[in-house]
C-alpha cells in the first residue's frame, strides 16, 4: 500500500483522494507487481478502500518513514570528489495542523549538490528547529566530511560541537543572536584584506553583484572557527534601479589549506538550493494548500514528496512538473524510478 502511495504522488497526486484515483485506475499488471492479488471469487482486483489509502499515511510512524527514505537516498547517492555540503532548513506545513491548532514544523538535511534529503524531523510541540538540529543528523549514519549549512538560527555552539564531534565541517552565518561573536567578526580588518572572490547574477527581476574576503582565525568565541568570511551583496532592482547593499558575516571549521575563497562563497549560496525543494513542494505539489490534518498524514505525504522529486532528480530531471505528467501518462514509470519495475 505504501509503494502505491508513493507511485502516485509520483505520478502527480497531490491528495489522498488522488492516491485514491490513481490505485484504481492503475492497471492489473503494476498492481499485482505491488502485490495487490485478484479476488478470488470476482474476475477483479482487491483494491484497497478509500478508508484505507486515508488510514494508512495517517498511522503509518513517520520518523521511520523518514529514515527510511533518507537511507534509500544515502545508499543511491552519487560518491562525488571534493567538498559536499548538507543544508539543514526547516519548513512549516500551512495548511495542516495537530492538536490545539499547532502547526506542523518540518526540519530536514538536504545535500547540496543532488537535492536528495537524507533526513527530516517533525520539530514537535515542545521543542524548536535548534533542538531537533542534533537528533535530525543523528539520523544520517555518515557526516564525516560533510559541510554542513545552516542559516542564523543555528550558529550556536553546542552545534559545532556536535559536528566536530562527527568529524563534520560547519559554515554558518552570524547574526545578532550571537552579538559578541558578531562584534569580533565586525572589527576585523577587512579594509586591509584583499578581494578574494566576486561574482555576477541575474534572474528574478534584479542582478546581484557579490563580493567575498576570508581571513584565518584562532581566537574567535565559536567552536572550531579556522576561517572568518565577509561577503558583500549588492542588489540591483532592474525595474527601478534601487540599489540594495548588504554585509554578511560567517565563520567555518574549514581550514584555508581545506577551502578556497570560491569553494566557500559557492558552499554558502548552494544552501539555499533547500529553499527550491520547498518551493517545489509547494507550487507543484500544493502542499501548502493541502489541508490534510489527521495522525502522522501531512508529514507522511511531506516525506513521499521528498522522495519523488529526489527520485526524479537522481535521473537529471530539472523540471518537476513535466516529469510528473510525463509519469501519470505511463503509470509503469514511477516503479523503474523507485526501483520496483
Amino acid at each position: 500500500m505504501l509503494a502505491l502511495t508513493a507511485c502516485a504522488v509520483l505520478a502527480g497526486a497531490t491528495s489522498l483522494l488522488a492516491v485514491g484515483e490513481w490505485i484504481a485506475d492503475a492497471p492489473a499488471q503494476l498492481l499485482e507487481r505491488l502485490g495487490v492479488r485478484p479476488d478470488p471469487l470476482m474476475p477483479e482486483r482487491l483494491l484497497p478502500a478509500g478508508s484505507t489509502v486515508r488510514r494508512l499515511p495517517a498511522r503509518i510512524d513517520a520518523d521511520a518513514l523518514d529514515r527510511a527514505v533518507g537511507r534509500w537516498f544515502a545508499d543511491r547517492g552519487p560518491v562525488t570528489a571534493g567538498l559536499r555540503g548538507l543544508a539543514v532548513d526547516g519548513k512549516s506545513l500551512r495548511g495542516a495542523a495537530k492538536a490545539h491548532g499547532r502547526k506542523i514544523h518540518l526540519l530536514a538535511a538536504m545535500a547540496h549538490t543532488t537535492g536528495l534529503v537524507l533526513a527530516q524531523l517533525d520539530d514537535g510541540e515542545k521543542t524548536n528547529e535548534i533542538t531537533c538540529f542534533q537528533p535530525l543528523l543523528d539520523t544520517v549514519a555518515d557526516v564525516a566530511g560533510l559541510v554542513v549549512t545552516s542559516d542564523a538560527m543555528h550558529t550556536q555552539r553546542e552545534h559545532a560541537e556536535y559536528l566536530l564531534g562527527r568529524r563534520a565541517h560547519y559554515i554558518v552565518i552570524v547574526k545578532g543572536n550571537q552579538k559578541n561573536l558578531r562584534k569580533q567578526l565586525k572589527s576585523l580588518p577587512w579594509k586591509e584584506i584583499p578581494l578574494q572572490g566576486r561574482t555576477k547574477n541575474i534572474g528574478h527581476g534584479r542582478s546581484e553583484i557579490r563580493r567575498i574576503k576570508v581571513a584565518a582565525v584562532n581566537s574567535l568565541l565559536f567552536a572550531g572557527a579556522r576561517q572568518a568570511i565577509q561577503i558583500k551583496r549588492r542588489r540591483t532592482d532592474r525595474k527601478t534601479g534601487r540599489i540594495t547593499i548588504k554585509t554578511v558575516y560567517a565563520v567555518t571549521s574549514l581550514t584555508a589549506d581545506q577551502a578556497t575563497p570560491a569553494q566557500l562563497a559557492r558552499l554558502i549560496r548552494d544552501h539555499w538550493t533547500i529553499e527550491v525543494l520547498h518551493h517545489v513542494r509547494d507550487t507543484t505539489f500544493a502542499e501548502d494548500a493541502s489541508q490534510l490534518r489527521t495522525g502522522s498524514a501531512p508529514r507522511a505525504m511531506a516525506t513521499l514528496r521528498n522522495l519523488a522529486i529526489g527520485a526524479l532528480k537522481r535521473t537529471g530531471v530539472t523540471n518537476i512538473a513535466a516529469a510528473l505528467r510525463r509519469n501519470a501518462r505511463d503509470p509503469q514509470r514511477p516503479l523503474g524510478l523507485l526501483g520496483l519495475a
